[in-house]
């Protein structure tokens, strides 16, 4: 199986190179590989103790973030790598400065991995929630590198659990210890045996709990709402849009402000978006010299600062529940106590699920439920505030699954 897999991997290797030529994302994967020996080794020594944590893209990365800041304060000497399977991870994360270096992942190929491994040489590995790559944990194997998975999560219908996954299982054996996030995960982990198996939880709870503690104001954002009740739309799509502008259009009163925070800020869809709205609107790019306070719809087209509009919200719109990936990330809000409404695909995500179970997070699926429950979120019955206080009640719950893991590696 290794030999087919190696041929397949080798063809996807040859394939891409070709797709990048039409596609802008696909040409960044590729280019961005180009460099990633010649990076690794200006910055390791061979003296170096290195810590080596992968990510597939941003959403692991937020979950291995309170991990490698923990470990930067045990062991500031050692060096961490940080590397990324995908664009959308890399491009908005190549300059973090919690890690020594920061790059693309090689593809798993038997020459690229022994190059990396060869020029890392770390002492630990750390994979995020999932990616389990044959030939980096054959080789982390082989070499005695201990390995773990932190904030796993598995479900049925993966390889592992069917009838063909004995070959995947391999790639599980290499594995020293999984630190999964719930229950069902390590019921299925020793349905095939394993039984070097935590429950520590998901350490985005931690990573979006110490968010609260930093410095999250903003003067845009407080002139803008200026004490006014706002709902803050977050990582939208054109779908949770077009529910959004019905009511800022049709319904919404005087007494309402609306921040949204699209997830694809190209010129055309921003314009687009921009143009739909009737009621008088600015975007974040031509703000400056501005009295926000006369705006009622506010377009936030830049990113890395949604996490701290949150902060501000009154009611947020998480979105992505339309799409077939599913909902974004609903803890951002959460933690700041802010209720919490997204669209109806969202079942894969354990704390979406937890949310809704627990009233904090609400589901809509056309324009007539999200003006219902807009409507109810202004009245003064303490539905808002008590929605707001489930939700940070939940992610307070759920911290701890970071100190459970560095008591593991001490």
């Amino acid at each position: 199986m290794y030999k087919l897999y190696n041929i397949v991997i080798s063809g996807v290797s040859f394939g891409l190179k070709f797709i990048a030529i039409f596609n802008k994302k696909i040409e960044l994967f590729i280019d961005g590989r180009k460099n990633v020996f010649t990076k690794l080794k200006a910055a390791i020594l061979k003296t170096d103790k290195v810590i080596w944590i992968h990510c597939a893209s941003l959403g692991e990365f937020e979950q291995g973030r309170p991990i490698i800041e923990k470990l930067k304060q045990l062991y500031p000497s050692i060096k961490i790598v940080l590397t990324f399977f995908s664009p959308s991870g890399y491009e908005v994360r190549k300059n973090y400065d919690g890690a020594d270096v920061v790059c693309y992942l090689p593809l798993d190929m038997e020459k690229n991995v022994k190059n990396f491994l060869d020029i890392v040489n770390p002492e630990l590995a750390i994979f995020v929630k999932y990616e389990f790559w044959p030939n980096y944990l054959k080789e982390l194997q082989k070499r005695k590198i201990k390995t773990i998975l932190v904030s796993g999560i598995f479900r049925k219908n993966q390889s592992f659990f069917k009838w063909y996954g004995g070959w995947m299982i391999k790639s599980l054996q290499t594995f020293s210890h999984f630190f999964v996030q719930d229950q069902n995960s390590e019921v299925l982990l020793k349905s095939i045996n394993f039984t070097n198996v935590t429950v520590s939880g998901d350490t985005r709870f931690d990573r979006v709990f110490e968010i609260t503690k930093q410095n999250n104001q903003l003067d845009f954002i407080a002139e803008f709402k200026n004490n006014t009740h706002t709902l803050v739309a977050g990582s939208t799509w054109k779908e949770d849009e077009d529910l959004l502008l019905d009511y800022i259009n049709n319904k919404a009163s005087a007494e309402e402000k609306f921040i949204i925070a699209p997830h694809n800020i190209t010129h055309q869809d921003i314009a687009d978006l921009k143009s739909e709205i009737s009621k008088k609107t600015v975007l974040f790019s031509e703000k400056e010299d501005k009295n926000l306070q006369e705006f009622q719809v506010f377009i936030i087209d830049t990113v890395g600062v949604l996490t701290k509009i949150y902060s501000y919200a009154d009611v947020a719109y998480v979105g992505g529940g339309y799409t077939k990936s599913g909902v974004h990330n609903v803890l951002e809000p959460a933690t700041f106590g802010v209720p919490i409404i997204i669209g109806p695909n969202y079942y894969k995500f354990n704390e979406a699920v937890e949310l809704v179970k627990n009233e904090a997070c609400f589901v809509v699926d056309n324009s007539q439920k999200l003006s219902v429950l807009l409507d109810e979120f202004l009245l003064p019955n303490g539905k808002k505030i008590e929605a707001g206080k489930k939700a940070l009640d939940f992610v307070v719950k759920n911290t701890g699954a970071t100190n459970k893991i560095l008591n593991y590696l001490k």
